[in-house]
């Protein structure tokens, strides 16, 4: 017997190539064909922001880039590009307008029934987040979002409701977006409208609960209803480097990324890990846990997706633990890495680092499903009198990123795919702004609301373009 030593060279046939983007960033139409309010109609600053009483003009999410009304003029660009799959969210709200009622909103599944249909039209297949930081507002303020177990039944019909309307046109299906920001953002991420000062953790760590255990519900769920479908989780993945070598940095690191590995040890093992458990008892956190929910969070994901933007650095120092720039969710500054416009650390090596430490936790397939560059970018006119961006700085870093994929492939990492987030321009979740844009098409639109909508190719077109007619062999090392 000896081992197949055939080097693995590039992607695998059938790499799912495509971008990323959400409803509540880029739909608009807030208002429309019976939609109720989100969480998203609230917060006109982003997530991390003030929370209004109700919509405000200031709200650049409400009109987003009219997606609504303008859908089948950008797949027909998505599909110019070449995009295998296309990575978008159901509005929950457009769905059940409250979050709570019984029956559906018809004029809320249609939208979606057409949207799927031209997307398979084109050859695109969809991949929908069934919650992507879209809780409805009704569910927020009645019952303070998740901390409040009748979530879990509210989400329960949403998702069955979707399922059954929806199987033979959609396979790939994630259950929440960036499960685990909900430490970070309660309100965006879970609904919870208590506010940071005042949430205990006992109730954050409550709702984390009631999160895992419907995200394991709507897994079961999906493979009675549609046996052919794939359903994941997603999280958001910061790798965290030591700052020094001294072994208080290293477990103060450990356990920085144990808050991360947690929801995908629960999501892939089917069981609360032990350093949670520990973690609970020292912090006197006694949860609300009944023997049924042990029993469904069995319901084990068929892969894992992921965000990837950034490493993180962390430190047993707390003098040293400040935010910056570069440290939107904390640690430490890191000397060896450049940052965006907006402080992000831009670490394409990390994202080799993280493919690798899943696949060699789960040895499940890896999708990631966001990863892309925020950036101000100017629209001018070239020699041939067309509009366009010359995005050089865009193309660089998904070209550094997409190489270090290649390489966790060439490790034997299983991934089975890859959507650039913002794919089209779109207003940001953390800022709200339209001037921080990702994608490969501008979009005409500023922050002051002004602007035409109308649809520009930028550099970075062209460039994914190839990138997906070659496979990835169009790359530069």
């Amino acid at each position: 017997m000896s081992f197949n030593t055939d080097k693995i060279t590039g992607f695998k046939e059938g790499f799912l190539w495509g971008g990323a983007a959400a409803a509540n960033q880029f739909e608009g139409a807030f208002d429309k064909d019976g939609k109720g309010l989100s969480v998203q109609d609230v917060t006109p600053n982003g997530g991390f922001g003030e929370i209004t009483d109700g919509p405000t003009e200031d709200n650049m999410k409400l009109v987003g880039i009219d997606f609504y009304n303008r859908y089948k003029e950008d797949i027909k660009l998505f599909a110019e590009m070449g995009f295998k799959t296309f990575r978008t969210s159901i509005a929950w709200t457009r769905i059940f307008p409250n979050g709570d009622e019984s029956e559906p909103n018809e004029a809320g599944l249609k939208f979606y029934d057409d949207l799927f249909d031209e997307l398979n039209k084109h050859g695109i297949e969809p991949l929908i987040t069934l919650s992507h930081y879209e809780t409805p507002l009704h569910l927020s303020k009645e019952y303070d979002g998740w901390v409040n177990r009748k979530m879990i039944g509210f989400y329960e019909n949403y998702v069955r409701t979707v399922f059954n309307r929806y199987k033979g046109k959609v396979k790939y299906w994630l259950t929440f977006n960036e499960i685990n920001s909900v430490l970070h953002a309660p309100f965006m991420s879970g609904g919870i409208s208590t506010s940071p000062e005042e949430l205990s953790e006992k109730d954050l760590f409550q709702a984390v609960h009631h999160e895992l255990v419907a995200s394991a519900l709507a897994t079961k769920i999906g493979h009675e209803i549609m046996p052919e479908a794939e359903i994941g989780c997603m999280v958001l993945a910061m790798p965290t480097y030591p700052l020094t070598s001294n072994p208080d940095d290293v477990i103060a690191v450990m356990e920085s990324e144990r808050k991360n590995y947690f929801f995908s040890d629960v999501h892939v093992r089917g069981e609360y890990p032990g350093y949670m458990k520990r973690y609970f008892a020292d912090n006197n956190i006694e949860l609300d846990v009944t023997d049924e929910d042990l029993e469904l969070l069995k319901n084990t994901v068929d892969f894992i997706s992921f965000s990837y933007y950034m490493s993180s650095t962390d430190t047993a120092d707390q003098s040293k633990k400040v935010k910056g720039e570069g440290n939107i969710l904390g640690g430490v500054h890191n000397p060896y890495l450049e940052a965006s416009e907006w402080g992000w650390q831009i670490d394409p090596k990390g994202l080799r680092i993280v493919l690798n430490d899943f696949w060699d936790r789960y040895q499940l397939p890896l999708f990631i499903v966001e990863n892309g560059l925020g950036a101000k970018d100017e629209l001018i006119t070239d020699e041939n009198g067309n509009k366009t961006v010359n995005d050089d700085y865009r193309i660089k870093y998904l070209n550094d990123h997409l190489v270090q994929v290649k390489e966790a492939v060439k490790d034997g990492v299983d991934v089975m795919g890859y959507t650039t987030w913002g794919c089209i321009d779109l207003v940001s979740a953390s800022t709200a702004q339209l001037a921080k844009r990702y994608g490969f098409i501008y979009v005409d639109r500023h922050d002051d609301g002004s602007g035409s909508l109308d649809r520009y190719k930028k550099k970075s077109f062209n460039w994914y373009k190839e990138v997906i007619e070659t496979n990835g062999e169009s790359l530069k090392a």
